[in-house]
C-alpha cells in the first residue's frame, strides 16, 4: 500500500493519525480486560482471605468504574493522536470536556457503589443494638448518600461540559426555600423521628404513655409513630409532636410498685398491730415474685374508721399482665394473714350518742 495514502487527510486530520487513534484505542479495551483479568485472577483471591468482607466489597466497588477509567485513558490517548481543530469549532476543548466528564462519571460510580457497602456496615452495627429504631436510619441514611452524590456528580458533569452552574445552583436554592415552606410539617416531622431515632426514648414493643395516648409501640416511620392502645385501635403520632412531649416509657421500669392500704378495726390492740406488720413483712420478703429490698410495712395513720397499715412494694415482672397476677396473689396472701391474727379490715362507720336532759346518756347505736 503507497505509503501516501496515510498522509492524506480527512477533516484536516492524516489518515494514520486515525490509525493510531483507533489502535490505542483497541490497546485500551484489551487493558480493560486485561485489568478485569488481574482483579478476578490476582486481587480478589487476596481479599478473600482476609477475615475482613470490607475489602472484598470495595473491590466490587471500584472494579466497573476502574476499567472505565483504562478506556478513558485510551481515548484521552486518541484525542491527543487526532491533534482535533480548535477553530472554528473547538473539537478539541469539546472532547476534553467530554473526557472530564466521563472522569466524573466514574468517581461518582464508584462513591455510589461504597455508600451501599457503608450501608450495609451500619446495618451490621444496628444488628448488634438492642434499639430497632436505628434500623430505620440505614435505609434514610444509604439512600440519602447516594442522591447526594447523583447530584453533586450530575453538577460536576454539567460544570465540566462547559455549562454555568451557579444559575442553577441559584435556582436550586430558591426552590429548596419555597419547598421548605411548603414541606415545613414533613420536614419537621422528618427531624423528629431523626431526634427519637438518636435520644432512643423508647424502643419497638415498649408500652408509653404521652399526654392522653396509651399503647404499645408497633411502628416508627419518618413522618409518625404507630401507637396500639389497650383497646386495639391504632394511634399515627406525628413524629414532631411525640419528640416534644413528655413520655412515660413504662416497659423501661426495673420494677413495678403495688402501694396498698389496710385499714383495721379500731378493736385491734398495738399487740395485734405489731404481729400483724411483723407478719406481713415476712411475707412480701419471701414472697418470689417481690423484690424483698423494697419491702416497706408500717403502721401509719388514726384513721376516720380504721386503724392504717400502708404497704408499700415492688414486683420484679414488670409486664402488666405478670404484675397484676403478682399482685393479685400478694393481696390475697394479706387477706390470709389478716384473717389467720382473728382481725377485721374496717369500713366506715359511724357512732351516734342519743342524751337526756341533763347530758345523761340514755342509749349509744353504733351505725
Amino acid at each position: 500500500m503507497d505509503l501516501a495514502f496515510f498522509e492524506q487527510t480527512l477533516f484536516d486530520i492524516k489518515y494514520s493519525q486515525y490509525g493510531f487513534a483507533l489502535l490505542a484505542i483497541l490497546i485500551a479495551l484489551v487493558g480493560k480486560r486485561l485489568l478485569a483479568w488481574l482483579l478476578t485472577k490476582l486481587i480478589e483471591p487476596l481479599t478473600r482471605r482476609t477475615e475482613s468482607d470490607l475489602d472484598d466489597l470495595l473491590l466490587e466497588c471500584i472494579r466497573k468504574p476502574l476499567e472505565l477509567v483504562v478506556l478513558i485513558i485510551g481515548l484521552f490517548v486518541a484525542v491527543q493522536i487526532l491533534q482535533l481543530p480548535t477553530e472554528p469549532t473547538d473539537v478539541r476543548g469539546g472532547a476534553y470536556a467530554l473526557l472530564r466528564a466521563l472522569v466524573t462519571v466514574a468517581g461518582g460510580w464508584a462513591l455510589f457503589n461504597m455508600a451501599g457497602v457503608f450501608g450495609q456496615y451500619l446495618e451490621a452495627l444496628s444488628a448488634k443494638t438492642e434499639n430497632d429504631l436505628d434500623d430505620h436510619l440505614v435505609p434514610f441514611v444509604r439512600k440519602s448518600l447516594r442522591v447526594f452524590i447523583v447530584i453533586l456528580a450530575a453538577i460536576m458533569v454539567i460544570q465540566n461540559l462547559g455549562y454555568s452552574t451557579s444559575g442553577l445552583l441559584a435556582s436550586l436554592g430558591i426552590g429548596g426555600m419555597a419547598l421548605a415552606f411548603a414541606s415545613k410539617d414533613a420536614l419537621s416531622n422528618v427531624f423528629g423521628s431523626l431526634m427519637i431515632i438518636f435520644d432512643r426514648p423508647f424502643r419497638i414493643g415498649d408500652q408509653v404513655i404521652a399526654g392522653n395516648m396509651e399503647g404499645t409501640v408497633e411502628e416508627v416511620g419518618f413522618r409518625s409513630t404507630k401507637i396500639r392502645t389497650p383497646a386495639r385501635t391504632l394511634i399515627s403520632v406525628p413524629n414532631s409532636i411525640i419528640a416534644n412531649m413528655a413520655l412515660d416509657n413504662v416497659s423501661q421500669m426495673p420494677r413495678r410498685r403495688i402501694k396498698l392500704t389496710l385499714g383495721l378495726t379500731y378493736a385491734t390492740t398495738s399487740a395485734q398491730l405489731r404481729e400483724a406488720v411483723s407478719r406481713l413483712r415476712a411475707l412480701l420478703a419471701s414472697h418470689p415474685q417481690i423484690d424483698a429490698e423494697s419491702v416497706q410495712v408500717n403502721f401509719t395513720d388514726f384513721g376516720a374508721s380504721s386503724l392504717d397499715i400502708t404497704v408499700t412494694c415492688f414486683t420484679i415482672p414488670t409486664a402488666l399482665a405478670e404484675h397484676l397476677n403478682a399482685r393479685e396473689d400478694v393481696c390475697l396472701q394479706i387477706m390470709d394473714t389478716i384473717e389467720g391474727l382473728g382481725l377485721r379490715f374496717a369500713y366506715p362507720s359511724r357512732t351516734v350518742y342519743l342524751h337526756q336532759a341533763g347530758d345523761q346518756p340514755l342509749e349509744r347505736s353504733p351505725s
